[in-house]
């Protein structure tokens, strides 16, 4: 067992597919943000508007090209730990999508946070989880970029309680790294709605580990699919900024 696993794994531990393919030169492609945020920016008319039928109709296609091939791609976000955060472009046919999970090598099994796809799952994220995991700067993933790693986990992300400045880091993010000529609009309206699921209300549990009430979230034990108390503890200590 390694205690610094490869940030392009040949498999996730209690996740079938693959065979997998790190792609980090996808990150510097601003048609490929298009397309991951998709079904993220997709609730709201505005923000269609806001990125544009030209950049979303090459976005679209660059994306289908992701989920359609032999391989699946991957990048990796550490955390503390050695624990890592994997995105995975699910490319099975008829199942297509983009899975977010954490895992430490440790583990038995690798825990799902959140699945973008047309049966959404989440949140997995709360604002300060998605800023400390993008702002680390730990080596050993396919990124140090900070904004890239904002905008890979903004679709696992839900959370109505975001800082003042939140449009002010989301904006830098959008400005650095797609095209879109009012990044700061679009940042007001992806933080206004929150994709699919829509912002959550995140509290501490008896426990003392952080829960949601997301209808869809993995991670509100309310939910009949939430995660045992033992596993969405270890989920936020893994997670905790």
């Amino acid at each position: 067992m390694t205690n610094n696993p490869a940030p392009h794994p040949a498999r996730i531990p209690g996740y079938d597919g693959g065979p997998f393919d790190h792609l980090p030169e996808l990150l510097d492609e601003p048609l490929f943000w298009v397309g991951h945020l998709h079904n993220y920016y997709s609730e709201s008319e505005e923000a269609e508007e806001l990125v544009g039928d030209t950049h979303e109709q090459e976005a679209a296609a660059l994306r289908s090209r992701l989920l359609g091939g032999d391989t699946w791609p991957i990048f990796t976000v550490p955390l503390a730990g050695h624990h890592r955060l994997y995105v995975v472009y699910r490319a099975f046919p008829g199942d297509e999508g983009i899975d977010y999970l954490l895992h430490h090598p440790g583990w038995e099994t690798a825990e799902h946070l959140a699945q973008d796809e047309g049966h959404f799952m989440g949140p997995g994220l709360s604002w300060p989880e998605l800023t400390a995991a993008a702002d680390n700067g730990l080596p050993f993933g396919t990124t140090t970029d900070a904004h890239a790693r904002l905008l890979l986990l903004l679709p696992a992300f839900g959370d109505d309680a975001v800082p003042s400045n939140a449009v002010d880091r989301l904006t830098a993010a959008l400005r650095a790294r797609t095209r879109v000529e009012d990044p700061e609009r679009l940042a007001e309206v992806l933080l206004q709605d929150q994709g699919p699921c829509g912002p959550a209300q995140w509290t501490t549990a008896e426990g003392g580990y952080r829960i949601n009430d997301g209808r869809y979230s993995l991670r509100n034990p309310a939910n009949h699919f939430a995660r045992s108390a033992s596993r969405l503890i270890r989920v936020a200590e893994a997670l905790a900024p």
